[in-house]
């Protein structure tokens, strides 16, 4: 209620600047492509606002990919298709081991010696399964 109540009135705003200004605007100018693409991407600009689970800014998962995008270069593995995917994978499942409160290496530890003793369930596994032991979880620090 408080985000329609507050930032709707300034999206239509926005909106509305954009639809006066656009013929006056090229097409194909770096702004004129902007306007496209805002007027494009307006249902999904707006849908944070029809759900207050949806997160306002994609601060938090731009912050989670930075070291991701900054190492890849460095990465002998993702020089192929395969290697990519892997790659992928593997740190999606870190990401998300973090983002449950959990300590990667010891999460990747349990995870492997799960396999390997053939874990009846992978469910069992995922980073938000009730089964992780608290030795892979973080301390719960207050500040």
């Amino acid at each position: 209620m408080q985000r329609k109540q507050e930032a709707l009135p300034i999206i239509e705003a926005f909106f509305a600047w954009i639809n006066t200004h656009s013929d006056k605007i090229l097409p194909q100018s770096l702004l004129g492509k902007a306007f496209t693409y805002a007027q494009n991407q307006k249902k999904y600009l707006l849908a944070f606002l029809s759900d207050g689970r949806i997160e306002i800014s994609n601060n938090r998962a731009e912050r989670s990919i930075k070291p991701f995008v900054i190492g890849r270069k460095n990465w002998l593995f993702c020089n192929t298709p395969g290697g990519a995917t892997s790659s992928a994978a593997i740190y999606s499942l870190i990401q998300t081991a973090i983002e449950n409160g959990l300590k990667p290496q010891a999460y990747l530890e349990y995870v492997f010696n799960q396999i390997q003793q053939n874990v009846e369930s992978v469910e069992k596994l995922l980073p938000w399964a009730k089964e992780i032991p608290l030795s892979c979880k973080m301390p719960i620090t207050k500040s």
